[in-house]
């Protein structure tokens, strides 16, 4: 409205808007004290006056305040009787991040060879900072063994990088939950590594039957791992966490985000100034922050010709050995060496037995 007719008239407008509100909650605050009808008026013509300008902006928090609407009645019962007041701001935060500033971020390369791009590197953060609040959730409501095991094997499906960094931390604050932990940080290699298929199967299905013995000996491994921390744990000896415990920590989530964004800017240099040999490499490198984009690389690869069956199982091979061993560093430095040494175990066990696998396969 004010690009059309003005910031006068838009002025106007939500004075009046404003006024009818007021006169709104003068005639039935006796009855209904509450302010939710009169907020949701002056904050529709708000966001409709915002959307004229920053459409992005505007849907985000369009999003929030019809969610907020939404859930009125279960979210007074939640923050009367369940939740905290640090839940609620760990959780109003997360969604902040998720829907308003996630959305108003470019999709497109910034920096030195276009490499960065800070919608994908937000989206980091946030995936974090959800697995954390996954894992805390997950803790209140089952319990600290299968809640581990449930929020770390879904976790995977989101970021098995930052299911490991989260666990840590975890890890970290209950030394008693170390073990479960370290299962639930295997559980969650062992999800993200079963999206390799889809990511491998959408080049090409033969791509999925090339790798498909070093995929499963990989699986298994981390399954074994999973299952064994999960049943040696000591969650008796220590309470889940309780309302006034923090959810994530966002430090963390922005740290991880940095340092995935120095690899991929490393990878994209390589691949510059080596040129096509360096495409390898780069992807190698590259895996160390995500590696089914990596993945994805290593079928173009295969599907152009550049290598043959059994150079590409080595690739992959190549590719889990990078993305393992970010994980395991990632795991001492967020969880201390108990709990960092066992997930590296877990982890290059299960690579030994994809090399094996790599080297005896036919073909």
């Amino acid at each position: 409205m004010a690009a059309w007719l003005g910031n006068a008239v838009l002025l106007v407008v939500l004075a009046g808007v404003a006024l009818l509100a007021a006169m709104s909650y003068h005639a039935s605050h006796e009855d209904d004290p509450g302010l939710t009808g009169e907020v949701a008026l002056l904050s529709s013509a708000l966001l409709g006056a915002l959307a004229v300008r920053s459409p992005a902006l505007a849907t985000g928090l369009a999003v929030v305040v019809a969610v907020l609407l939404f859930a009125k009645q279960p979210l007074h019962r939640l923050s009367r009787d369940l939740l905290s007041e640090r839940e609620l701001f760990d959780g109003l935060f997360l969604l902040a991040s998720a829907l308003v500033v996630l959305p108003l971020l470019p999709d497109r390369g910034f920096g030195p060879y276009d490499a960065l791009n800070p919608r994908t590197l937000w989206l980091l953060v946030v995936l974090v900072m959800a697995v954390g609040a996954l894992g805390h959730v997950a803790l209140r409501v089952i319990g600290n063994r299968w809640g581990l095991a449930v929020s770390g094997f879904f976790a995977g499906y989101v970021s098995s990088t930052a299911a490991v960094l989260g666990f840590g931390q975890r890890a970290k604050e209950s030394p008693q939950l170390t073990r479960s932990a370290v299962g639930a940080a295997l559980l969650a290699n062992l999800a993200s590594l079963s999206l390799s298929v889809p990511v491998l199967g959408a080049l090409s299905p033969s791509l999925v039957a090339e790798q498909r013995w070093v995929l499963l000996a990989v699986a298994a491994v981390l399954l074994a791992g999973g299952l064994l921390g999960l049943h040696a744990g000591r969650e008796d000896e220590v309470a889940p966490p309780t309302a006034e415990t923090r959810m994530f920590r966002f430090s963390h989530a922005l740290g991880f985000a940095v340092l995935v964004g120095g690899m991929v800017l490393l990878a994209a240099a390589l691949n510059r100034w080596i040129g096509a040999g360096g495409a390898m490499a780069a992807a190698v490198i590259a895996a160390a922050a995500e590696l089914h984009a990596s993945i994805a690389t290593l079928g173009s690869l295969r599907l152009g010709g550049a290598i043959d069956a059994a150079q590409g199982r080595w690739l992959m091979v190549g590719l889990l050995a990078a993305s393992m061993g970010t994980k395991s560093v990632l795991a001492v430095v967020s969880g201390g060496r108990g709990y960092g040494l066992r997930v590296a175990v877990g982890l290059l066990a299960s690579l030994a037995a994809g090399a094996a696998a790599a080297a005896l396969a036919p073909g």
